[in-house]
């Protein structure tokens, strides 16, 4: 019952944001369409994006500035949700920052190690990032250079682990990546206890514990088939956490030979048992599957939870990644 006092509100209003996302209908429509600006018109039409497109002049009418409504609607949805959450709610909503900004810093660095032409263009972002985040798009926009952009990140928590690599002559884009995605999801896995309590504690347990064993197993698939990379470097370059791998299965499935042994090592693991993986399904589409059925088994035990929240940001996030596909599917014909 205090679930359902605690929660009404804010389900409520999840529900009425959920009947805005798009249907199978609607990406059967769009998989037919053209054009870029045939989706957009498309796009128009839904509550969801609409008030973000209307905005644009007919002339930013192209795949870049849609791509900024999608993010937008986002960032929006996720101020409507925050405004509405408890204090115990809002503690649990601030993880999810954390993966906003770890995709922010990763997109700076594209920009500054490929050394675009094209100037950073998160005008977009900035008043998300100013209310809610750590980071100042000003100083980042300022940076020219790598040693500049780590330094504009002084007194952030990626300032250090990402200045070890700067240290580095010989550091590459991989490398900084690397070292963001290994503080990041070990930085949330020791935070969530110190943060949590009760329930939150337990979905985000789950969720971060999901989120790491398939990302591993996806990074071992890929040193062992594209790199060839020995057991050392691959133990070097995942995550040091295991949830529902256990610690011998893990070190199996790292100290396997070749890609074969590996492949029949993850057939006997719990997820591949659980979303019954085969010859047909890729480590991409067992990601997928186990994070579908994790969001929605925990939104049908507990409707008037934090599950409600998380598997709303999950379909949305989820939607987004659709139409971004679709987009360039139907850029390049």
């Amino acid at each position: 019952m205090s679930g359902v006092m605690t929660y009404s509100d804010i389900t409520t209003k999840i529900k009425a944001m959920e009947a805005k996302l798009l249907t199978d209908k609607d990406y059967e429509t769009i998989a037919g369409m053209h054009g870029v600006v045939e989706v957009i018109e498309f796009l128009k039409g839904k509550p969801g994006y609409s008030r973000f497109i209307e905005q644009l002049d007919d002339s930013l009418y192209h795949r870049r500035h849609i791509e900024k409504v999608l993010v937008q609607s986002l960032y929006d949805d996720y101020t409507r949700v925050f405004r509405f959450a408890g204090f115990e709610q809002k503690k649990f909503m601030k993880f999810y920052i954390k993966g906003y900004e770890v995709d922010l810093i990763n997109y700076c660095f594209r920009i500054v190690f490929n050394h675009y032409d094209w100037p950073f263009d998160l005008d977009y972002k900035k008043e998300f990032f100013d209310t809610y985040s750590q980071l100042s798009i000003e100083k980042l926009e300022t940076s020219t250079n790598i040693e500049e952009l780590v330094e504009n990140l002084k007194g952030t928590e990626y300032y250090e682990p990402l200045k070890r690599v700067a240290q580095s002559p010989k550091a590459t884009l991989f490398d900084y990546d690397l070292a963001l995605d290994l503080y990041s999801f070990t930085n949330l896995w020791k935070m969530r206890k110190r943060t949590l309590k009760n329930k939150e504690l337990e979905y985000l347990t789950k969720d971060i514990g999901t989120v790491i064993d398939l990302m591993n197993l996806q990074w071992i698939y890929r040193a062992k088939k594209y790199y060839k990379l020995v057991a050392p470097a691959i133990y070097s370059m995942t995550i040091p956490i295991q949830y529902h791998l256990k610690v011998d299965e893990f070190k199996a499935l790292v100290e396997a030979p070749g890609v074969e042994e590996f492949v029949n090592q993850v057939a006997n693991t719990y997820y591949a048992k659980k979303y019954h993986l085969d010859n047909t399904k890729t480590l991409e589409q067992l990601y997928k599957d186990s994070m579908v059925g994790l969001y929605m088994a925990d939104r049908r035990r507990a409707p008037y939870s934090i599950a409600s929240i998380n598997t709303y940001f999950f379909l949305k996030e989820n939607e987004i990644d659709k139409l971004t596909t679709a987009l360039e599917c139907i850029r390049y014909g």
